[in-house]
């Protein structure tokens, strides 16, 4: 079972096939369930003081859901927990409404395939628990599962739960979604506005609405069976004068692979161009969730050539960061002690730098992993920073302030709040040196966008299997392999590429060490070896990081404009150099 920050995951389907989409966990990962529970059950109660903590607990859509769900319910409850039960929840449902409760349990494997799943925890700041945190929890999780009995006190624990107490929970379980709901819809409004304020609220999403209809805005989704197909996008989206289309909009009707990367946004893709081809001029933009529904990437009409595009994940987060800066300069830019600053991993293409630089904005880098980017966030906001919106790049999924989790309407309504609101789009041209135009359309935006070519998280050659189980040793290995080829390599990368000299960089959770001598000191957190050209300033970058939540190592490249040889040549290098590493 992988223990990460991010989410405890393994594959729960009774067949130990990771594309099986049986609702059977069998006895074992029924086991490992309770004792999550347990655990987390009894940190709630040693964070809060308090005897019964109220516990929020959802699961995403997948088929093994209302097993783990069961399991975890009738532990909390037996663990004298209150238990507020939401069924089928997006993730920043839940955790909007675990604010106002003392904590949440999230039965979800994210983007995983079918098989999988896994729990999130989160007390009521609106997020997972950070690394150091999620660290008590996995002390005392191995330390019980590895008691010899560990089997037969999870069965106890779960026999100790009357059939009453469970059959209270399922029947107050509607009026529990219907409150998450509520806090969701209420919080999201924030989010989008930055506003706490109704009124002010209300006066966002005038603009917004009156904006859609003159430019005939519509959003396409294809929900494959998420969460989010009962949250609250339909209702949302249509509140706000907005169209919506969604297809695969049946909960646990997942029709194909989960994580939203470009090779599964063909099936959102083609609906907006049938759309088109009936007459549907509005089908303007779209996304598709992944199974929890906390990210979302995105498709738009492309005018200029009659089709649907696919964005791809660096250019999500690049076009939300632009309209989220532009927004919050708007509202905050003429305040003297406005310090703006975005919070990302480590692996988010330098694109952003540009963007940031624009606005006068820091860049702050983190460790990959949803937690370490919120709690850099924070870090940075003590220290008197105005951080609007933080993320992963490497995902395209963004986190936008107040929130602190990452949520596709976040996404697409940083995308229409840059179409919509008078003068965003104008300021950003006016900061980057574009030429701006009346009248502009997505496509004019996205032109405007830093060009760096990237590689795809989910593309193959970003995936390696290391048999290295220590990857300090690895990267150890790798940095005397790295150094005695970069005094053969120079000349020919300076004459091709004009990279004349390079840093290495690690990041471990929220801290970023730059001109790091020695690489294996960035343990199993992130390196990257970031090239410059004469001009001193950052041109390319190679990185990598095993996963956390998936048994793989993940490696990628950035190169400053429309380069595929030279990102092909350095991503092909950094393979071979782990190749020789490993072995």
């Amino acid at each position: 079972m992988i223990l990460s920050a991010s989410g405890w995951r393994r594959i729960f389907a009774e067949s130990g096939d990771g594309q099986d989409s049986t609702p059977e966990i069998g006895p074992e990962n029924t086991v490992l369930a309770v004792i999550a529970a347990e655990v987390f059950a009894g940190y709630v109660r040693e964070t809060t003081k308090q005897d019964s903590p109220v516990i929020a607990c959802g699961m995403d859509a997948r088929p093994t859901g209302p097993a783990v769900s069961s399991a975890v319910v009738r532990t909390l409850l037996a663990e004298k927990a209150i238990v507020r039960y939401t069924g089928i929840t997006a993730a920043p449902e839940i955790m909007a409404y675990a604010r106002k409760l003392d904590g949440f349990m999230y039965i979800s494997a994210s983007h995983n395939p079918v098989g999988h799943n896994g729990i999130k925890f989160g007390l009521h700041d609106g997020g997972v628990l950070n690394a150091a945190e999620n660290a008590k929890l996995v002390k005392l999780f191995t330390e019980k599962v590895s008691d010899p009995e560990a089997v037969q006190k999870a069965y106890e624990l779960l026999d100790s739960c009357s059939s009453s107490d469970i059959n209270w929970i399922y029947a107050e379980s509607p009026g529990c979604k219907k409150d998450a709901v509520l806090s969701y819809k209420t919080f999201i409004r924030e989010v989008i506005t930055s506003f706490p304020d109704a009124e002010k609220q209300d006066d966002v999403f005038v603009q917004i609405r009156r904006a859609s209809e003159k430019n005939h805005t519509g959003v396409v989704c294809d929900m494959n069976g998420s969460a989010r197909t009962v949250s609250i996008d339909k209702e949302f989206f249509r509140e706000t004068g907005i169209s919506f289309y969604a297809i695969n909009d049946k909960a646990g009707s997942i029709v194909h692979e989960i994580i939203p990367e470009a090779e599964n946004l063909v099936w959102c893709a083609k609906e907006m161009e049938r759309l088109q081809a009936e007459g549907h001029t509005d089908a303007v933009l779209g996304y598709m969730p992944d199974c929890d529904g906390d990210r979302g990437n995105i498709v738009y009409w492309n005018e200029k050539k009659q089709k649907a595009e696919i964005l791809k994940a660096q250019e999500v987060f690049s076009l939300a960061v632009l309209a989220e800066l532009s927004y919050a300069d708007m509202l905050y830019g003429s305040k003297k002690e406005y310090k703006p600053a975005v919070a990302v991993n480590g692996p988010t293409s330098m694109r952003i730098d540009e963007i940031a630089a624009a606005f006068n904005a820091k860049v702050f880098r983190a460790e990959v992993g949803e937690a370490n980017v919120v709690n850099t966030a924070e870090e940075a906001r003590k220290n008197g920073y105005t951080v609007r919106i933080c993320g992963e790049g490497s995902n395209g999924g963004n986190i936008t302030s107040p929130s602190a989790v990452r949520d596709p309407l976040s996404t697409v309504f940083a995308i229409i709040k840059l179409m919509s609101i008078d003068g965003l789009y104008r300021n950003w041209c006016t900061k980057a040196g574009c030429g701006y135009k009346e009248n502009f359309t997505l496509s004019d935006i996205i032109g405007t966008l830093p060009v760096y070519t990237t590689t795809g998280v989910s593309e193959p050659r970003a995936v390696l299997h290391i048999a290295e189980p220590d990857h300090a040793a690895l990267k150890g290995r790798f940095q005397k392999l790295f150094e005695n080829e970069w005094k053969s390599k120079q000349e020919t990368l300076s004459e091709k590429y004009g990279i004349v000299s390079y840093e290495a960089v690690l990041t471990n959770g929220t801290k970023e060490t730059r001109s790091a001598d020695d690489y294996s000191k960035s343990g199993s957190g992130g390196l990257k070896i970031l090239f410059s050209g004469n001009d001193k300033k950052p041109c390319a970058f190679i990185w990598m990081r095993g996963s956390g939540t998936e048994p793989v190592f993940r490696i990628m490249c950035d190169v400053k404009g429309n380069n595929p040889g030279e990102e092909s040549e350095l991503l092909k290098w950094e393979t071979e150099l782990l190749a020789e590493a490993d072995k």
